[in-house]
Order: C-alpha cells, then sequence, then structure tokens
C-alpha cells in the first residue's frame, strides 16, 4: 500500500520501500506509474530528480517540447529516463529504469498481515504497487 489517492494529485511523487526497495510512485494526468528510486548510472536517488518533458522531433528552425511531467532527470548527472516505461531518453534500448505495475483499489484488502486496515469511502481509492 502506498497511499490514498487523494493524497498524490496530478503531477505529484511519493517515494515509498516496498520489500527493501525504494521505489518513487507518480501521478501523471490521472494515471500512476512506480519506478525504481535509483539512476542505473552511478546509484543516485533517480525519484527526487527534476520531472519535466522533452524536446520533441521537429523541422528544421521548429522546436517542439512536449512530454511535460513525464520525464525525470536524475539530479546527480542529468540522465532522463520516461517515467511511463523506465526507457532512458538517450538510449531507450539498453538504459532502463525498473518500472512496476501501478494498481488503485477501492480499499486495501482484508487478508493482507501486514497492513491495518480501515473501512474505506467509496470516495477513497488506494493506491498499490506490485513488486
Amino acid at each position: 500500500m502506498v497511499c490514498p489517492v487523494r493524497e498524490l494529485p496530478p503531477g505529484g511523487r511519493k517515494i515509498v520501500s516496498i520489500e527493501g526497495r525504494s521505489i518513487g510512485v507518480f501521478n501523471i494526468r490521472g494515471q500512476f506509474y512506480a519506478i525504481r528510486n535509483r539512476c542505473p548510472h552511478q546509484g543516485a536517488q533517480l525519484c527526487v530528480g527534476h520531472i519535466q518533458g522533452i524536446m520533441l522531433p521537429s523541422d528544421p528552425g521548429e522546436y517542439l517540447y512536449g512530454r511535460d511531467g513525464e520525464i525525470v532527470r536524475c539530479p546527480w548527472h542529468g540522465w532522463e529516463f520516461d517515467i511511463t516505461n523506465g526507457k532512458s531518453v538517450f538510449d531507450p534500448f539498453k538504459c532502463l529504469v525498473k518500472t512496476y505495475e501501478v494498481e488503485v483499489v477501492d480499499r486495501p484488502e482484508e487478508d493482507s498481515p501486514s497492513v491495518e486496515t480501515y473501512q474505506v469511502t467509496e470516495e477513497a481509492g488506494w493506491i498499490v504497487v506490485t513488486v
């Protein structure tokens, strides 16, 4: 369990520890994504980096900026990664960050022994990261 949906608004991020792994959970325009909080370059906490967009392919003399809020930049050396799929901007086929499935559920599972649960109203969804 990460947090109630209302605690992670669009554009927000939350860094959590799940089974000994530091994981960043992001809300990008209402869709939730999770990536490992470790840059593959030299191990920096990737998910605390600046969240931004990138320059898109365009004609000569034309500058198109897009995908705002979908790219995280490593705070140590500026390596950029796509939050939605974990791929590096500069080498998307060889340099990747581990991604995790994210699920939004109405309430925590009743049988989870590691989480104390409470009754949840219909509007209070929860974010669940599957490791």
